[in-house]
């Protein structure tokens, strides 16, 4: 996500933070570069002429820190006001004492409201514990209410619906009747939406409103529609009353226009993120890690939580009593290998360590379905292969190449660089630096 402003922001920035000095001359050529980007990252004229004018009033009249040279100080500055464009601290829901909270998802048809409010109840069931319902009442678009209930049985959440044929002012009321009678803790109500903004749209949502008491209002905007994502966001904000956004599909878009731009323009926070497809593709939006990011300096926190949700301390252990034994096995590597999935897409992680932010190894484009080869090829050998892939000879290499639909070549490169690995993970359970080109030259 982000990638064309990234790569903008971090060029123009690079030549600054190596720089012992900077002239006025300097930090102007450096504001009219990241203007530059800005703008065609389709980020808001009146934000971007107003973050660039405090960046370099702020740059001009900087006090450099003692660890930091003025270059480094202007990249802290660009860093520290990204970070507050983007709403400064990481903003939540606000939950009721008295169950059941809640949260009205609104939003243009076409914005991923749908799919997002059944992410939302699976972050929350996830994150939280939280007992969820969502009600249908998008009773308009075709095939709403079954896409409903599809996302909502997915994400482990109660579906409150009655078809199309009642008013969705009603539904919304029987389903908060509902949900009190269940003990839910979170009652997420759909709501239709319109191709654009209207009246009808607006007066439906009103009611809605008053017939729930909704504590958190959610409006969903489109990231990749850019500027219209905001423009949307900023007419929501004049006609309803939103407590915050949810930015959907967000790893699609390349530019960055709508989270720079949202929060200046609304006054609104960006809560949460959609960031794939599947329903675990969602989480909080933290602006100081997302500007982070942007400027390639990684994403540390994001990283550790996402390893520590997939990694358990026994098995930890176990793990490391294995390497220094040297009894990892292929069972092992597909174990590590499924909890390296479930943390997201090899290049999405890559973009969150530092030093990698920005590196041609950030930037591969890393083809996800050579898991799903590994995967079928281990899964296509016996037991004893798997712990002892040296006996994986001949016949044994076709019967394997044969059960996981590879070739032959293919499951001799895994051999191979697992032995490599292998190696590699026994030396540095001693203490030896690892041979990195090892892994590569088993190609």
């Amino acid at each position: 996500m982000f990638d064309s402003l990234a790569d903008k922001l971090q060029g123009t920035l690079s030549g600054v933070r190596q720089r012992g000095a900077l002239t006025e001359e300097d930090i102007t050529k450096a504001m009219r570069e990241i203007r530059l980007a800005l703008l065609e990252a389709d980020v808001n004229f009146r934000v971007v002429k107003d973050f660039t004018k405090t960046v370099k009033e702020r740059a001009n009249g900087v006090q450099v820190a003692q660890q930091l040279n003025p270059g480094q100080q202007v990249v802290k500055i660009v860093n520290e006001e990204l970070t507050g464009l983007m709403g400064g601290a990481a903003a939540g829901l606000t939950f009721s004492p008295r169950p059941p909270t809640v949260i009205l998802m609104a939003g243009l048809q076409g914005s991923g409201k749908t799919t997002a409010t059944g992410k939302l109840a699976r972050w929350l069931k996830n994150e939280r514990g939280a007992s969820v319902a969502v009600a249908a009442c998008d009773v308009y678009r075709p095939a709403a209410v079954e896409q409903l209930i599809k996302v909502g049985v997915q994400a482990g959440a109660t579906v409150y619906e009655r078809g199309t044929d009642h008013d969705p002012v009603d539904i919304a009321r029987w389903a908060l009747d509902q949900a009190k009678r269940d003990n839910k803790d979170v009652l997420i109500v759909d709501t239709s939406g319109r191709l654009h903004v209207d009246q009808a749209l607006m007066e439906e949502l009103g009611n809605i409103k008053k017939a729930v008491r909704p504590h958190n209002v959610l409006l969903v905007v489109d990231a990749m529609t850019g500027q219209d994502a905001v423009n949307v966001a900023e007419q929501f904000a004049e006609t309803a009353q939103f407590d915050g956004v949810v930015l959907s599909k967000l790893d699609g878009d390349a530019r960055g226009g709508a989270a720079l731009s949202v929060k200046a323009v609304t006054g609104k926070p960006i809560m949460f993120a959609s960031t794939g497809e599947k329903l675990d593709a969602f989480e909080r939006f933290h602006p100081d890690r997302m500007a982070q990011r942007i400027l390639g300096m990684g994403d540390v926190l994001s990283f550790i939580e996402k390893a520590e949700k997939a990694t358990d301390e026994d098995e930890a252990a176990e793990l490391e009593r294995k390497l220094r034994r040297n009894e990892f096995t292929l069972d092992d590597f597909l174990a590590q290998l499924t909890k390296i999935r479930k943390m997201g897409s090899l290049t999405s992680l890559m973009g969150m360590i530092p030093g990698l932010a920005g590196h041609k190894l950030s930037q591969m484009d890393v083809d996800e379905r050579e898991f799903d080869r590994i995967e079928a090829i281990i899964r296509s050998m016996t037991p004893m292969e798997r712990r002892r892939p040296e006996l994986i000879k001949g016949s044994r290499r076709l019967r394997i190449a044969k059960g996981s639909g590879t070739s032959v070549q293919q499951v001799n490169q895994l051999v191979k660089q697992f032995g490599e690995m292998r190696k590699m993970m026994r030396g540095l359970s001693q203490g030896k630096m690892p041979d990195l080109g090892a892994l590569t030259r088993g190609r």
